[in-house]
């Protein structure tokens, strides 16, 4: 099922609040980095009708929180494109609620359009610390091949269908094992998580590079 990237598909109550201080932010904005580095975040003219892509998000107290309620700050929406983001560039979600396609955020912008994603997961396992929502062609065209577990392809991102699929397949070992998901219904989606931003990213580097490595048995 193909959307146009980007767009807001859950009912977001937000109230705009001044940014969060800087010095909560330096791990998840320095994973941002590496990432947009690589090119999972980014913006092409050629790519997804020229949006941007690509978001991350990381937990925050208090962390005994229940479900609907645990919070966590996420890059705004729109944001991929930039090389480097700061305090402006992150919302807080207070709340979230995939059955009932609703997120409570507050900041300087808007939260990502995969926010319900992230909620869903943070919901579903409370040791989860980080969630890492990239595009990578090379990943996605090859999940099968790579051994990642697939949301279905009906599911469309930022849906409480896509919600329930992320939390249905963290339930499985090799989702909790590989800490990697490939978006079955949205384009080069791929969705890491773990317990610290290292667990996270590291899954996403090694897929990668298998990636690569299966490219290049079929060219050599």
């Amino acid at each position: 099922m193909k959307q146009q990237e980007g767009v807001i598909q859950f009912d977001l109550k937000y109230t705009w609040t001044p940014p969060l201080p800087p010095d909560g932010l330096l791990e998840i904005n320095a994973w941002r980095k590496i990432l947009h580095l690589l090119g999972l975040t980014g913006q092409d003219p050629g790519r997804y009708g020229g949006l941007g892509f690509g978001n991350i998000s990381q937990r925050v107290a208090p962390f005994d929180a229940p479900a609907p309620r645990r919070r966590f700050v996420i890059s705004g929406t729109q944001t991929g494109g930039l090389a480097d983001l700061d305090e402006r560039h992150y919302a807080l979600v207070l709340e979230c609620r995939p059955e009932t396609n609703r997120v409570v955020a507050e900041g300087p912008v808007h939260p990502s359009s995969e926010a319900l994603t992230h909620g869903a997961l943070y919901g579903a396992d409370p040791d989860l610390r980080f969630v890492m929502h990239v595009h990578s062609p090379e990943i996605w065209r090859n999940a099968g091949t790579l051994g990642i577990p697939c949301t279905d392809p009906e599911a469309a991102y930022g849906t409480p269908a896509m919600a329930a699929e992320v939390a249905r397949l963290l339930k499985t070992e090799s989702v909790n094992d590989g800490k990697v998901l490939a978006m079955g219904g949205h384009e080069d989606g791929i969705v890491a998580f773990g317990r610290s931003a290292g667990e996270a990213g590291t899954a996403l580097v090694n897929l990668l590079a298998g990636a690569f490595r299966l490219a290049g048995k079929r060219t050599g």
